[in-house]
C-alpha cells in the first residue's frame, strides 16, 4: 500500500507496453495479420504496394521507439498482398541510434501480442563471401551476434517464452528453402549465407572483414538479430533475406558511403518486391 493507504499502480512490464502497443494498432485496422515484415535500409516500398492499407507513425504507437536512420521511413503499414493481410515496418530502430537491444526487438513483441506467427526480417548487408555480387538477395541461414547485447538481458517473463530459448533454428528450414525454390523459378538465383551483426554505426575495417570471414559471415550489417532473437523466444518462425546493397571494406579497392546502399535497394526493389509477393502466401499457407 502506499503512504496515503491507495494501492499501488503494477510495475509498467515489458509485456504491458506490448500489450497496450498492441491494442492500439489493431483498434486502427478491422486486418488481422499473421505475417510480419520487416523492411531495411532502402527496401521500404514493399510496404507502398500493400493495399487496404492503414498507415501508423511510429511516434503515434504507445511505447514504440522512433527511427532516425537514413532509408528508415519510421511508418506501420498494415495491410493486404493480394488476399493475404500482413504488417510491415518500413524501417527499424538500430544499437547505433542509442537504442538497447530490447528496444531495437520491441516491435517484435507487439507483433507477438497482436498474434503474429511468422515474421520475414529484411536488411541491407555488406558482402563479405567474393562470390556475392552487388545487388545479390541472399537468405540468411544463421547469424552471429557480434554486438555485444542481447534483447532477453534481464529478468525474463515467461508470457514471452522461456528463460534460455534454443536458437538452432533461429531462421526457419521451410521458410529458407521455399525463398530460395521462389528466387530460382524468378530467374534470381538467391543464396545463402551467415549474417554476423555489428554494433556500428561505423563500417568496419577491412581487418575486422578477414575476421568476419575466418570466423564464418558471409554477410555483415547493424540489425536483424535482436529481432530474430525474440522472435525466437516467443515462438514467432523467421526468414531473413539480406540484399547485398555493399561489398565490405577491403573487398574492393574504395572506401564505403551509405549512399551507395539506398542507391543498390532503390535499384534491386523490384526483384526484392516480386521475391516477397512470390514468398508470402506460401508461408501463409504453412501450418505453424
Amino acid at each position: 500500500m502506499s503512504p496515503g493507504g491507495s494501492k499501488a499502480p503494477a510495475r509498467d512490464t515489458e509485456y504491458a507496453r506490448a500489450e497496450r502497443a498492441a491494442k492500439f494498432i489493431l483498434s486502427k485496422t478491422k486486418l488481422r495479420p499473421k505475417i510480419a515484415l520487416v523492411l531495411g535500409s532502402g527496401l521500404g516500398a514493399f510496404a507502398d504496394e500493400l493495399t487496404d492499407a492503414t498507415r501508423i507513425p511510429y511516434g503515434e504507437i504507445p511505447h514504440f521507439p522512433r527511427s532516425t536512420a537514413v532509408g528508415h521511413a519510421g511508418v506501420l503499414a498494415i495491410g493486404k498482398v493480394g488476399s493475404i493481410a500482413v504488417a510491415a515496418m518500413q524501417g527499424r530502430v538500430h544499437l547505433y541510434e542509442g537504442y538497447s537491444a530490447r528496444e531495437a526487438a520491441f516491435a517484435m513483441r507487439v507483433f507477438g501480442r497482436f498474434g503474429i506467427r511468422s515474421a520475414i526480417l529484411t536488411n541491407a548487408a555488406g558482402g563479405i563471401n567474393a562470390e556475392f555480387k552487388q545487388g545479390a538477395l541472399v537468405v540468411i541461414r544463421d547469424h552471429i551476434n557480434l554486438q555485444g547485447a542481447n534483447p532477453l538481458i534481464g529478468p525474463n517473463d515467461e508470457r514471452f517464452g522461456p528463460r534460455f530459448p534454443d536458437m538452432t533454428r533461429a531462421y526457419w528450414r521451410p521458410y529458407r528453402d521455399i525463398a530460395l525454390e521462389e528466387s530460382k523459378r524468378l530467374g534470381m538465383e538467391a543464396q545463402e549465407g551467415v549474417y554476423a551483426a555489428l554494433l556500428g554505426p561505423s563500417y568496419e575495417t577491412p581487418a575486422e572483414i578477414r575476421y568476419l570471414r575466418i570466423i564464418g559471415a558471409d554477410l555483415v550489417g547493424m540489425s536483424t538479430v535482436p529481432e530474430v532473437i525474440a522472435a525466437n523466444h516467443m515462438g514467432i518462425r523467421v526468414l531473413g533475406i539480406s540484399c547485398v546493397t555493399n561489398m565490405a571494406a577491403g573487398i574492393l579497392d574504395r572506401p564505403l558511403d551509405h549512399s551507395e546502399v539506398l542507391e543498390t535497394g532503390e535499384r534491386m526493389k523490384g526483384q526484392f518486391i516480386a521475391l516477397l509477393r512470390a514468398v508470402l502466401p506460401r508461408i501463409a499457407a504453412e501450418k505453424n
